[in-house]
């Protein structure tokens, strides 16, 4: 197939790259290659991709609308995988025009391009943070998602919103996946594995949110991404059993799909810190502070609707995906 792929430098997007070429898929692969964090790491991934022969990149922002409308119009994409966006939930605390530029203009120019250019399935990346002041335990699919606790979360609700406006208006093939705290080898160095790794390394104390009292559905990448090439080969349908009258936010009678992918296991912050000094042989220092406004205490995924789907849920230890970051960043950084 030849297929679109949003934020291509991204930690996620290199490695879903590096998957559909080795499959044989044609790939064009969009980033703005923006200054968010480490530019040089995002090259360096890019590295890694450019090599193939069924590789092309380019470099745009989502959020430029002709230029998307014009990429669409030339390519003639038969899929689409959206990862492209603005990330981090602390951040859009500070600056949150940058979420509505590439989260929802940027989305906007998706749908569009998607619409217009016969697009078969659109597979875009939403978050575990639309779930914001839920309680119930573990977070499902099914269940109401109508108060976020930051812009960033606010932005992928509207995200899934938006897709199924496109899925039943222009009958687009839609299905979002609901992210939960991926982590693993040439991750982004503004999550916490990443941050307490390096301090941990540098002798620096590191900053543990909420006393420590955190509990978080960490994802590897490898298993992040098996789930989003097989939600992406499995084109999203109606739900021939929605019932309006009980209205369902995972289904639709449109062909529009969302699920949550992460590991079905919350794991507690400290003992994920442990993890981590296990497998550096040093201990840290802990700063232990409040909880961080748009932060939650706890994430943990009901991933029995992925399962049933595409066959497939997420399953790597934090020992096995710890230890593989660990090993990739003393490699990369020669700590």
């Amino acid at each position: 197939m030849k297929i679109l792929l949003t934020g291509a430098a991204g930690f996620i997007g290199m490695t879903t790259s590096l998957r559909l070429l080795a499959r044989g898929d044609e790939l064009v692969g969009l980033d703005n290659l923006n200054d968010y964090y480490d530019v040089t790491l995002k090259q360096r991934r890019l590295d890694r991709i450019t090599p193939h022969s069924n590789f092309r990149f380019v470099k745009m922002d989502v959020a430029d609308q002709a230029g998307t409308a014009k990429l669409f119009a030339t390519e003639k994409f038969d899929r689409v995988i959206h990862l492209a966006a603005q990330a981090g939930v602390r951040y859009s605390l500070q600056n949150p025009h940058a979420y509505v530029d590439s989260n929802l203009v940027g989305f906007t120019n998706i749908l569009e391009g998607c619409r217009h250019g016969g697009v078969q399935h659109l597979t875009y990346a939403s978050s575990s943070s639309v779930y914001g002041g839920n309680t119930k335990m573990p977070f499902s699919e099914h269940d109401s998602v109508d108060h976020p606790v930051s812009l960033y979360a606010a932005t992928k609700k509207a995200n899934e919103l938006m897709a199924h406006t496109y899925s039943h208006l222009f009958g687009l093939p839609t299905t979002g996946l609901r992210f939960f705290t991926v982590y693993g080898p040439w991750g982004r160095p503004d999550m916490a594995l990443f941050l307490f790794t390096k301090a941990i390394l540098e002798g620096r104390p590191i900053d543990v949110f909420n006393y420590g009292n955190m509990q978080r559905d960490f994802t590897f990448v490898d298993d992040i991404v098996e789930g989003v090439i097989r939600v992406m080969d499995r084109v999203a349908t109606a739900d021939p059993a929605y019932d309006a009258l009980r209205a369902d936010p995972a289904t639709s009678s449109a062909p529009y799909r969302v699920f949550n992918i992460g590991n079905n296991n919350p794991v507690p912050l400290l003992d994920f810190i442990s993890c981590i000094e296990d497998a550096l042989g040093k201990k840290a220092e802990k700063r232990l502070l409040p909880l961080q406004d748009g932060d939650v205490p706890a994430t943990y995924a009901n991933t029995d609707a992925l399962r049933d789907w595409v066959g497939f849920v997420p399953g790597t230890s934090i020992q096995d995906g710890i230890g593989r970051f660990v090993a990739w960043y003393r490699d990369y950084y020669k700590a």
